[in-house]
């Protein structure tokens, strides 16, 4: 399985962030666009980017992933180019769009920054994929690559992030510590309602977190104790969101006497702001405060694995388009859908025209 027809080009979707202060709250104003939320809110929320001078992390890690991919792709002999778009900040999809039509892309395959099924973490990529397409007559044909949590190029990454970072704590610290994963909060309802029966999203987690424990265990000959805790948490303080937060849970483990813990961003694939800040700079404020010995897993990233396995989707899905029945690399559960079924991952405020599913 080397060509990727009928696929010419690879898009690489992503969120977007602000590259200098000055980008700040027009990002966070296209972030939260038709939710009412006032500057004076936006402005607190911007005080996360002006920590770190005003600029996320994640463009420029977008940046170096492309560049990996594109040396990966060439070293094994792939001909096809890479493009980037956000849905939030330059560069746009509209644009990554006009740039292809431009070039004579006719079918992209899409990669999400994104690897779980939710409403923001997929629908919502949709939705943004299809608005661009409509502003932009004559755009290439766009199909989703299937998500990618259980892929053994993010999970084997991650199992060795978490054994490096369970090497990093204290040895008194380290046979009775806790490995906390982490990733993004979302409203209870949105969980609920993901994937094509609901609850898909703490699922995959779930299935991710259950894979590298084993791994772990079968390394060290000790299981671990876990928990899937969330970050992030927004909106307004009656909507339910997905919990524990961690520093919750940081707290929770001190008053048990749990001697330290492993925290590892499975919801994240790079050290974007959700990792810098909420858990780099905040989860590790409270473990210092309550003096709880604290270790924090790397992200995929750059590892070789992880971008390998972006050429092993882009392959495997030319493979099923061609009509061939390639093998669908997963550990832990089975591969899912391509195409996202009917009434998978719903807009909580209403259906809007979306790519890449059956609806």
């Amino acid at each position: 399985m080397s060509e990727p027809q009928p696929y010419d080009a690879l898009l690489l979707v992503s969120f977007g962030g602000p590259e200098k202060p000055d980008d700040v709250l027009p990002f966070l104003r296209n972030v939260t666009a038709g939710k009412d939320i006032p500057d004076a809110r936006l402005e607190e929320v911007g005080e996360h980017y002006f920590a770190f001078g005003g600029r996320s992390p994640i463009n420029d890690q977008n940046r170096e992933l492309i560049d990996a991919i594109e040396s990966d792709l060439a070293a094994n002999d792939v001909q096809i180019p890479v493009y980037w778009g956000n849905r939030n900040w330059d560069p746009f999809l509209r644009d990554a769009l006009e740039q292809m039509k431009a070039d004579g892309v006719t079918r992209a395959a899409a990669l999400l920054t994104s690897a779980y099924s939710s409403y923001s973490g997929c629908r919502q990529y949709r939705e943004n994929l299809a608005a661009a397409v409509a502003e932009v007559p004559g755009a290439p044909r766009i199909d989703r690559l299937r998500h990618y949590f259980n892929h053994p190029g993010f999970i084997e990454p991650m199992v060795d992030a978490t054994l490096a970072a369970l090497a990093d704590l204290p040895e008194d610290a380290r046979r009775g510590g806790h490995i906390a994963f982490v990733t993004h909060s979302i409203p209870t309802s949105m969980n609920h309602s993901s994937g094509p029966r609901g609850g898909a999203y703490v699922a995959q987690h779930r299935a991710v977190l259950a894979e590298i424990i084993e791994r772990v265990r079968e390394e060290t000959g000790h299981r671990y104790p876990s928990d899937l805790v969330f970050c992030s948490r927004s909106g307004p303080p009656q909507v339910p969101w997905l919990e524990p937060d961690v520093n919750d849970h940081l707290r929770g483990l001190k008053e048990r006497n749990v001697p330290g813990v492993v925290v590892v961003p499975i919801g994240f694939v790079s050290d974007h702001m959700e990792v810098i800040y909420d858990l780099d700079t905040e989860a590790k404020a409270t473990a210092e405060e309550i003096g709880l010995p604290f270790a924090r897993a790397a992200t995929a990233g750059l590892d070789p694995r992880f971008v390998a396995m972006v050429r092993d989707l882009l392959l495997e899905r030319g493979a099923v388009e061609r009509g061939e029945d390639p093998v669908r690399a997963a550990e832990g559960s089975d591969a899912i859908w391509d195409v996202c079924p009917v009434g998978c991952c719903p807009n909580p405020r209403g259906a809007r025209p979306t790519l890449c599913g059956q609806d």
